[in-house]
């Protein structure tokens, strides 16, 4: 076993596939994929589920990984020591649905940091591919919400999966309209007041399940029903057709245009947001730092964080 194998273990894990990871590594992909089994072989377990839709990590995969992920870390910070030249770069990746305030927090923490070299993801992305991003190490972070709803059939996906979630905060339900909206004047809104605009929604791909929407009352009936797959086609729409969309409120001004508002929701439900985590592996510390940032940006909005017990 080498440290260039766990490397290109680390690199398949981040990219997702021998052959992306392959890519990004300039190797080819057969000798990519013989250097993984080579190590599969001489530990006497496979590091990765191969199926004909791609690779997954296994059971024994990722706890290797965890293991792997040290190793190449201490390393790093070794060959560090005794370089007055070579500096680690920092690695992180978040997969979150589509809010602002994480976005903001990305930014905010990126800004802020030190490092002279990293190399960091962000994906906005539907809520199956979160969960599968963080089951799978490919983000160390995600986030998501869980209401009533949705609450029996997510927590048990993550159970399965042996993911953790941390409650952030609760959220009360907001419609986001444009601000010359015929309904842009009223205190509050009813979802029979919205009856006549169109709703705006993020597509869930293949796993559009109502319970992995990102807006609450997804199985309300509705006339008019636009599906979109990201945030700035959704804002572009709620300008230009007088659409809506629900979401948490929380509405970043430094990231979105100001010609959006959000009008209260009248509606006993609500939404609790937080992040999970893979129980399996330590966070990094480029992943402490996102969270903790993200934290200070959820507070400033005036939302009361929930103390996180687990």
């Amino acid at each position: 076993m080498t440290l260039q194998q766990l490397k290109y273990v680390i690199a398949v894990v981040n990219y997702g596939s021998i052959s992306e990871g392959a890519k990004h590594l300039y190797i080819s992909q057969p000798s990519l994929s013989n250097a993984v089994k080579e190590l599969e072989k001489e530990l006497g377990i496979e590091i990765f589920n191969r199926t004909p839709k791609g690779i997954s990590l296994s059971s024994d995969g990722s706890e290797f990984l965890s293991y792997a992920r040290q190793v190449v870390e201490q390393a790093n910070l070794l060959e560090e020591h005794y370089s007055s030249h070579k500096r680690t770069k920092q690695l992180c990746s978040v997969s979150t649905q589509h809010y602002a305030f994480a976005v903001e927090a990305f930014v905010r923490m990126l800004s802020q940091s030190n490092a002279d070299s990293y190399e960091f993801t962000l994906r906005e992305t539907r809520t199956s591919e979160i969960i599968d991003d963080v089951n799978n190490l490919r983000s160390e972070v995600g986030l998501i919400y869980i209401n009533d709803f949705n609450e029996k059939v997510l927590l048990k996906l993550l159970k399965e999966n042996d993911l953790i979630f941390h409650p952030l905060f609760n959220a009360m339900p907001h419609v986001f309209i444009s601000r010359n909206h015929p309904l842009a004047g009223e205190t509050s809104v009813t979802i029979e007041m919205l009856e006549p605009y169109p709703f705006l929604s993020f597509e869930q791909g293949t796993n559009n399940s109502f319970y992995f929407s990102e807006e609450i009352l997804s199985t309300t009936p509705r006339h008019k029903q636009i599906h979109v797959s990201d945030r700035a086609t959704l804002f572009n729409l709620l300008g230009g057709l007088n659409g809506y969309t629900i979401s948490s409120g929380v509405l970043g001004a430094d990231i979105n245009s100001d010609s959006i508002i959000a009008v209260p929701l009248e509606t006993d439900e609500q939404m609790l947001i937080g992040w999970i985590e893979n129980s399996k592996v330590k966070l990094s510390n480029a992943a402490k730092a996102y969270v903790s940032t993200l934290k200070l940006v959820i507070k400033e909005y005036g939302c009361d964080m929930i103390e996180d017990e687990s």
